[in-house]
């Protein structure tokens, strides 16, 4: 390289240096400038807050979402009260205001609307001289009505920034606890369609089951209570009260409770294979997910065909997921029968559902509670044609957050 282009390039480096050192510095100086913190400290006070909210307002987390409420608002010392106006939390100084605050939030609850109370009307006492005002804001939310009030105490004379800043607030906190709303309202869905689940599979295997032990009472004693053992297991785990959700180890092996009743119902007209990658045997999935696909393979495939046959059932590993199939050789059926969204009409008790119908109910059931916990991507498909047999699979994350037994 000659010495004039090494100069050259030497001027070309340093230019870029400079360069991209400009862009750093301006982007250092964009990044950490005072409104870029503010808006940062404000996000993260906002998270703080949502944390407690999300578990329901109560005087716990009342208690722990207080203080970051009064910072967001700014206010000099800030309250909580329920649905009834009954005080849960107050953060900061001047709590010998709290009385006031609670009549001032039942008047808020009643109206359904902002009560202010000026210094004027205010009862302070020797240490709240400097108290201006009091803010009763009610937290109201759409169709529940008010589950709460928030009060501020102020130092200033309230302005329309500060009580737009307030309303903020409160809509933000209503937002969280609305959210725990669903949650619960979800999780009371999830336990009432496992009771649908259990009350499906009551009625007919537990009949079935009984009459099976008895036919090998007098014939093979040993064998009937070996039977026995298994139902009685079988319906311990079937009808526990822990949880919406099981291991896949637990969950297969109480298919085989069930699976050794049937096949001492049915003899050797019932085969089953089972393939299993072990690695997935920790897999979480919703409580009776396995249940109805591995109950219906038998009743409505291999019972309506003279010669018996064969339910495949397999948990293999891909990736970041567990796929779950249930497929049996047995007499099949219409696809067009099997549209989860086609149900309405049995769901809503336009006349008693068929035993085939009640399998469809239990398979949409499934697919149901499948993407409540997983998402769209993780319900329940379905292979099936008439004379074909059945396959029906479900994939599982091997995690999910949120998701444990």
């Amino acid at each position: 390289m000659s010495p004039t282009v090494a100069v050259l390039f030497a001027c070309v480096v340093a230019l870029l240096s400079a360069a991209l050192a400009a862009v750093w510095m301006r982007t250092r100086r964009e990044v950490t400038s005072p409104t870029e913190r503010a808006v940062h400290t404000a996000l993260h006070t906002a998270s703080l807050a949502a944390r407690p909210l999300r578990r329901g307002l109560d005087s716990e987390s009342a208690a722990e979402a207080a203080p970051h409420l009064r910072e967001l608002t700014g206010a000099r010392g800030l309250g909580i009260t329920d649905a009834a106006g009954v005080v849960l939390a107050w953060n900061g100084p001047h709590e010998s205001m709290a009385e006031q605050f609670h009549d001032a939030a039942l008047r808020a609850i009643e109206g359904e609307r902002r009560v202010l109370v000026t210094h004027s009307d205010l009862v302070r006492g020797s240490d709240d001289h400097a108290v201006r005002a009091l803010i009763a804001q009610p937290l109201l939310i759409e169709d529940s009505g008010v589950v709460g009030v928030l009060g501020i105490v102020t130092t200033e004379d309230p302005w329309p920034g500060m009580l737009g800043a307030i309303t903020e607030v409160a809509r933000y906190a209503c937002s969280q606890i609305e959210l725990a709303d669903l949650d619960a309202s979800r999780a009371r869905l999830d336990r009432a369609e496992v009771r649908a689940l259990r009350a499906q599979i009551s009625p007919h295997f537990i009949y079935n089951a009984l009459n099976t032990v008895a036919s090998f009472v007098r014939t093979d004693p040993a064998r009937a209570r070996e039977l026995i053992l298994e139902f009685a297991d079988f319906t311990r785990y079937s009808f526990r009260s822990a949880g919406e959700f099981t291991l896949l180890a637990d969950e297969l092996r109480n298919i085989d409770r069930y699976l050794t009743l049937e096949r001492a119902r049915f003899g050797d007209a019932l085969d089953v294979r089972l393939q299993v990658a072990p690695e997935v045997l920790n897999v979480v999935l919703p409580f009776l997910a396995l249940q109805p696909l591995v109950e219906n393979a038998v009743r409505h495939g291999i019972s309506g065909k003279p010669e018996g046959g064969t339910i495949s059932i397999v948990a293999a590993d891909e990736g970041p997921d567990c796929v779950i199939s249930v497929e049996d050789d047995g007499v099949g059926m219409d696809p067009d029968m099997l549209r989860f969204g086609s149900l309405d009409a049995i769901e809503s008790g336009a006349g008693r559902p068929s035993a085939r119908e009640a399998a469809h109910v239990g398979l949409a059931n499934v697919d149901d509670r499948l993407r409540a916990a997983f998402g769209n991507d993780y319900g329940l498909v379905v292979e099936t044609a008439p004379g074909a047999g059945t396959k029906v699979s479900m994939r599982v994350p091997k995690f999910k957050q949120g998701i444990r037994v």
